[in-house]
């Protein structure tokens, strides 16, 4: 079906940029794929190879150059205090109780990461896991925590430059000593605890090529009993004889089943379960991908699972280990989105309604006990702890109040405030509004709008509109100081919760993939005309910006309407929409974008939208920042160059337009978890100063 035709003859080094910006050279190859009778051209594909020594010289220069535009922006150093200024509070986490000890996590301002605590019975604190010695420059990450059920024994995974390949150590938790070698080529894992014994871990076999963007789609289990060496772990599950590309392990609390979840796209997975104490064989609760089931708690022979399995929205469900064909209610689904925690011996179910949070409180058997009192309009994220404790924690959160922590007690039904962050930030002053607008086809879609009070509508407000719109995932209102700073500036942040998310459950998400895609654009694009027309904005002061699968849809809204706003900013965006599933995990995004290779109708859709191959000669883009990182290892940045190098060639030449194209790349980052607290800052400092900039500020 598909032919490569790689002539890979080198062909002169082409200047770009006749305009406004001598652009640095990028040099063109002659590449052919062909899908179905269609011959696509590559001419920047050398740029998929991120070890070569002509990659990393064109990464050299395209960040050099774009840190020569950026120190054109007068008040570039300005914003970066501003942000530091008000970064510069203690950020605390929600308290967690292992063994005898009460944890939590403390960042004292500008720490370059959080620092995890330990307190004892008696409330003497101290650190315990300490991130910022991993590494000298704060670019490596505490990635996850997992203490034994008996909180004797830890395990912490770490992330170096933000990579997805992880290594585990085990600690003893008295001494906070080392207990053995480090477990290493670790990926998309968690850490599961069988009493004193050993943890189940995931991994795949390091990939031919290079580690940060060859293919990985064979997922495996192991199980490391401590004391021995990683190369003696027990294969539990995975590899060629059970082909999955995500696979994972968990044990319920008593540790007695030992839960498998298997999948091969991002929505929809497989479920087993194994009696340990009774050492029974795998026993499956659900095959195939159709749904998503996961597993909530266990009690005697009886498991809880929430699953949208005949229910959009989802619902709790319980199954009888010895009978698990037979699956029975606990909480039905509703016309609101349903998660579900435990804690204290009670179910919480947290619902969306309209991307805004409530709870209710149940007990085991379904019997609702209360709804849960919130502070008021937001996010929540919390309910869950231990089954005897009787205090538990959430945070509160929405675009202008900062996130705080409330302790409820599970009897009472009480909340009080446990820890409200100091913040140079008055929500007094700000208005976050929720409202309703129409995409191109009806579809109604709830948008957040926030900005300072007493600004005049009169078109001219420097305005970000952002979103994601795909794999399920909702966009919930929460504090940023990124936002904060940028509204402080006069600016006004809008989040349209469009489709492909999750707001509204499964038909929501699935409006927005594979051929439907096109609706997660439209409804963007009629996002920024409404702001336009209430005169919130207007195109000469609206920038848009996602990150991600969110970078797909700036990248697609941009060449699909160039004339659409004045600053575009693709975040580590997916955008060569044909090749996408030839790197990493990429082919597990399948089920919200499918592939080229599918059919031609699938391949040709693609191609109609896909940022890389739709960048037009004669045409004058945004203003664009691309932004990616070398260590990006989830969507590799060879996304980002190619689309870069498009837009600088073909916009370049074009001696009327004055909009810049320039690429930033951090070193030493990834796909964005674990950066540093000032490799956020230097980013976000450039982004709101790239967009006043681009819209004409020239003072703050």
């Amino acid at each position: 079906m598909k032919n490569s035709i790689l002539s890979f003859l080198m062909i002169l080094m082409t200047m770009q940029g006749f305009g406004q910006n001598n652009y640095p050279a990028t040099k063109k190859i002659s590449h052919t794929d062909e899908y179905f009778g269609t011959k696509i051209e590559d001419p920047y594909r050398w740029l998929e190879d991120d070890r070569s020594v002509e990659t990393k010289d064109w990464v050299k220069r395209q960040n050099e150059f774009t840190a020569n535009y950026l120190a054109k922006i007068p008040f570039r150093e300005a914003l970066k205090n501003q942000l530091r200024e008000k970064w510069n509070y203690e950020k605390i986490s929600a308290p967690f109780e292992e063994g005898e000890s009460t944890y939590l996590y403390k960042n004292n301002g500008l720490q370059a990461q959080s620092v995890l605590y330990r307190k004892d019975k008696n409330g003497n604190e101290e650190v315990f896991l300490d991130p910022n010695k991993f590494s000298k420059d704060g670019t490596t990450s505490l990635s996850g925590v997992s203490f034994n059920k008996k909180g004797n024994l830890v395990a912490y995974s770490i992330s170096e430059g933000g990579s997805d390949w992880n290594k585990i150590i085990v600690l003893d938790v008295a001494t906070k000593k080392q207990i053995e070698d480090t477990l290493v080529d670790v990926k998309f894992s968690g850490m599961a605890w069988q009493g004193d014994e050993g943890i189940y871990y995931s991994s795949y076999d390091k990939p031919d090529g290079s580690e940060l963007s060859a293919k990985t789609d064979a997922h495996k289990v192991y199980f490391h009993k401590l004391g021995t060496k990683q190369l003696e772990d027990q294969l539990i599950i995975g590899g060629n004889e059970f082909k999955r590309r995500y696979i994972g392990a968990f044990l319920s609390d008593d540790e007695r089943f030992l839960f498998i979840t298997a999948a091969n796209t991002t929505n929809g997975n497989e479920l087993y379960v194994k009696d340990l104490k009774a050492n029974t064989d795998f026993v499956a609760i659900q095959t195939g991908y159709d749904f998503n089931v996961n597993v909530v708690d266990t009690r005697g022979d009886i498991i809880y699972i929430a699953t949208d399995k005949n229910a959009p929205n989802m619902q709790l469900q319980k199954i009888d280990f010895k009978n698990p064909t037979v699956w029975m209610d606990v909480i039905p689904t509703t016309k609101n989105v349903l998660s579900v925690s435990t804690g204290g011996g009670y179910i919480f179910a947290k619902y969306m309604k309209d991307a805004l949070s409530y709870v209710q409180q149940f007990d085991y058997d379904g019997k609702l006990i209360r709804v849960v009192e919130l502070p008021g309009n937001g996010t929540v994220a919390g309910f869950s702890g231990k089954e005897k404790q009787k205090d538990l924690y959430y945070t509160f959160t929405n675009y202008i109040t900062p996130g705080t922590i409330f302790k409820y007690n599970v009897e009472s039904g009480k909340s009080e405030v446990y820890q409200k962050p100091n913040v140079k930030f008055n929500s007094d002053d700000y208005i976050s509004e929720q409202v309703f607008y129409t995409s191109k086809d009806g579809a109604k879609i709830p948008m957040m709008i926030s900005y300072k009070k007493g600004i005049k509508l009169d078109g001219k407000n420097p305005t970000i509109l952002y979103s994601y719109g795909g794999f399920n995932i909702s966009l919930q209102p929460a504090f940023s100081v990124v936002n904060a700073v940028w509204m402080e500036n006069g600016g006004i942040y809008a989040v349209p919760n469009i489709r492909g998310g999750g707001e509204y459950g499964k038909e929501w998400h699935d409006a927005g993939t594979k051929l439907q895609k096109k609706n997660v654009f439209e409804d963007f694009i009629a996002a920024g005309e409404y702001l336009k027309s209430k005169g919130y904005t207007s195109t000469e002061f609206m920038a848009i910006s996602g990150r991600s699968n969110g970078g797909l849809l700036v990248g697609a809204t941009m060449t699909m309407q160039p004339d659409f706003a004045k600053v575009a900013f693709p975040g580590v965006g997916v955008l060569d929409m044909l090749r996408y599933n030839k790197f990493t995990a990429g082919a597990g995004w399948a089920y919200d974008y499918g592939t080229a290779e599918d059919n031609k109708e699938m391949f040709d859709y693609l191609k109609s939208y896909s940022p890389v191959h739709n960048v037009k000669k004669g045409v004058c883009y945004p203003s664009t920042m691309v932004i990616t990182s070398d260590h990006d290892d989830r969507v590799v940045p060879a996304h980002s160059f190619k689309f870069g190098a498009e837009l600088q060639e073909k916009q370049g030449a074009l001696k009327n337009c004055k909009n810049p194209i320039v690429i930033r790349i951090e070193v030493n980052a990834g796909h964005g978890a674990g950066r540093s607290t000032e490799q956020v800052i230097g980013e976000n400092a450039d982004l709101l100063g790239f967009a006043l900039y681009e819209m004409g500020r020239r003072k703050l």
